[in-house]
């Protein structure tokens, strides 16, 4: 028996395949496998053409065979075969696939596809096998060709044996080692897994003998372990079956099976396009937002397939971050493969598919919030962080996607609006979209800025999250309304108290300019408040940074110690402003206490922490005794 040598550059790119090209070794089942199904698809191409041939689908399988003692792991199909000249030029060759040059002389029939573009699966198997030898009987012929290799050595081609057409694919596992575990590629459990995992949708039965546990023939209670034949593959996937066959309950097994998530998703989408780029998808948009969503572990993305075999578990190509919480699958027969099936080239399919994809997720969305409000706001509650995060993102380049999926309490009808439901009930002369900030809803209810607003009668929407108020700047206005903190130093709708404010301001300056050297640089400038109706005083903000915004950059790493430009106002028409008054111009001491105290007490009501406690109770004490 003669050795024949792989060509140089075959030989280097058999070792480079065998060690760098494969991210995991059991990735040479699904390859063999795939190869099978496509030898299988040449036969059904040839029988749509040659009228002596008729293909009947159930005469066609892959059978997978396990021989523990010899260590052998065998992949037979009844597919077309290969002839001694076709065993030497696909196998002898690396990278000269068969599959691709039979694709490029058929025309695709009926949706089947052929997977196998590169040639570089097969020698996959030497991953796991010493020793590959392929036995085949090509369709048409009466002899049969043994092709054996143990690598990059060399092969050997000679007549042998076959009674049935098809290949058979043996190898000689390796034996284990201290890094690697070969035993498992013979393990019947391990191959069903791995079946299950890549090649579940394969279009032919994938039969294997399993071992099973059943009663004694005879006996009541005797129980004895015989070996039966199963097709281990679903075949058919759920996705290439007509929408119109398929029941919410289909859907939510298949939710299930491939363990997207242990919640029941609150909503399913199920894709089919035929046209320039073809795929088809099932998504789903959970329920519960999982454990690790917003943790580094946490991969967004959606399982690949091609043709049915899974190229990759998650692929984050498919989706944009903000809908990473999307869980589901796309299979599409046109996607450029690299080398190794693992990952995709970046392509012009991809990207078309993902386009498409973003666009179908945002009108389910949209379709959702308009005809099922219940189950959006579920919804949100889970993810609605993650659509302000988008808003926010890449400097708000998807806002505009995004904007009408957001939801935020509003202080008028006490529960969540969209921005268009605020647009829609603002009066004629409101000039702005109001929001206040805080921990919770009511304490934003009790914050002395939304006073003046509320008296107005204008609705206020209610920013309790931190990605909030950030999403909003980035946002900056909605249907030509801007946005304003009722916080902010100018709410537009104090011109009506302008010239008394100003006035009031003139008359106690002499006061403001003692409380702001007191305060030594804590705040800006004290002033007059034109909002404040039944409270002393508060906090408001000059320049674009908010006193929220400070509090989220301040539990930051390297926050750099930002701070907002505070304002400090008073309301001059409460019985605390005359006793400060009074100290001041009686006892400046007092007025010292007294400023420092309405200080901290605005900080308090903002939620931003007192810079010196004991001296806060301290000056409590004072006025106390």
């Amino acid at each position: 028996m003669a050795m024949k040598e792989f060509k140089a550059e075959s030989k280097r790119l058999l070792e480079m395949m065998i060690h760098s090209i494969y991210s995991q070794k059991e990735i040479f089942l699904r390859e063999i496998i795939s190869n099978a199904s496509d030898a299988i698809d040449k036969i059904y191409y040839k029988a749509l053409t040659d009228e002596n041939l008729t293909f009947n689908k159930d005469d066609y399988y892959i059978k997978i065979t396990v021989d523990k003692e010899q260590r052998t792991l065998t992949i037979s199909d009844t597919g077309i075969g290969m002839t001694k000249e076709e065993l030497e030029h696909n196998l002898g060759t690396i990278a000269k696939s068969g599959s691709l040059a039979f694709k490029h002389e058929n025309e695709l029939k009926d949706g089947h596809d052929i997977i196998g573009q590169f040639g570089v699966g097969f020698y996959s198997a030497f991953m796991v096998a010493d020793v590959v030898t392929v036995i085949s009987k090509s369709l048409g012929s009466d002899e049969a060709y043994k092709w054996e290799s143990q690598g990059a050595d060399g092969y050997s081609i000679e007549p042998c044996e076959k009674d049935a057409v098809g290949t058979d694919i043996i190898l000689k596992l390796k034996e284990n080692t201290e890094d690697e575990r070969y035993d498992e590629f013979l393990d019947e459990y391990r191959l069903k897994a791995i079946i299950k995992k890549y090649s579940d949708f394969i279009r032919y039965p994938i039969k294997m003998d399993v071992t099973e546990r059943k009663l004694k023939e005879g006996s009541e209670n005797e129980f004895e372990e015989v070996k039966e034949e199963q097709t281990i593959n679903s075949m058919v996937p759920i996705w290439r079956k007509n929408k119109n066959e398929l029941t919410d309950e289909d859907y939510e097994n298949f939710y299930q099976e491939k363990h997207y998530g242990f919640d029941k998703p609150i909503k399913h989408i199920h894709i089919s396009v035929d046209g320039a780029v073809r795929y088809q998808a099932i998504l789903y948009i959970p329920e519960n937002i999982p454990f690790d969503y917003y943790s580094k572990e946490y991969e967004k993305g959606l399982e690949l397939y091609s043709s049915g075999v899974l190229i990759m578990e998650k692929c984050p190509e498919l989706l944009p971050d903000y809908f990473s919480f999307v869980k589901g699958m796309v299979d599409s027969e046109d996607l450029s493969l690299n080398i190794s099936r693992e990952i995709l080239q970046q392509d012009k399919q991809l990207t078309f598919i993902a386009k498409n994809i973003k666009n179908k997720i945002k009108r389910e969305l949209e379709n959702l919030l308009k005809n099922d409000r219940e189950k959006y706001e579920a919804f949100y509650q889970s993810f609605g962080r993650q659509l302000k995060f988008g808003v926010y993102n890449e400097f708000g380049r998807d806002k505009e996607v995004l904007q009408d999926l957001l939801l935020f309490y509003s202080s008028k009808e006490k529960k969540l609006v969209t921005l268009d439901e605020y647009v829609s009930r603002m009066p004629e002369d409101q000039k702005y979209i109001y929001y206040a900030t805080g921990e919770t809803n009511e304490r934003i209810e009790k914050l002395p800025q939304t006073e003046l607003v509320a008296d107005k009668g204008y609705e206020i929407l209610y920013f309790t999250d931190d990605i909030d108020e950030f999403a909003i700047k980035m946002l900056m206005k909605y249907k030509d309304k801007e946005f304003k903190s009722v916080s902010s130093g100018d709410l537009g709708i104090e011109e009506d108290k302008q010239k008394e404010t100003e006035a009031e301001q003139k008359e106690h300056q002499e006061l403001f300019d003692f409380m702001k050297e007191v305060l030594n640089g804590k705040v800006k400038d004290v002033k007059v408040s034109a909002r404040l109706k039944s409270h002393p005083v508060c906090i408001t903000t000059d320049g674009e940074l908010s006193i929220e915004m400070e509090k989220v950059l301040s539990s930051m790493p390297n926050s750099q110690n930002v701070k907002a430009e505070k304002i400090l106002e008073l309301n001059v028409h409460h019985d605390v402003f005359n006793s400060l008054k009074q100290s001041f111009e009686e006892d400046k001491d007092k007025c010292r206490l007294y400023t420092n105290l309405l200080y901290n007490q605005a900080l308090l009501i903002e939620g931003l922490p007192i810079n010196d406690p004991v001296e806060f109770t301290n000056d409590i004490c004072k006025i106390m005794r």
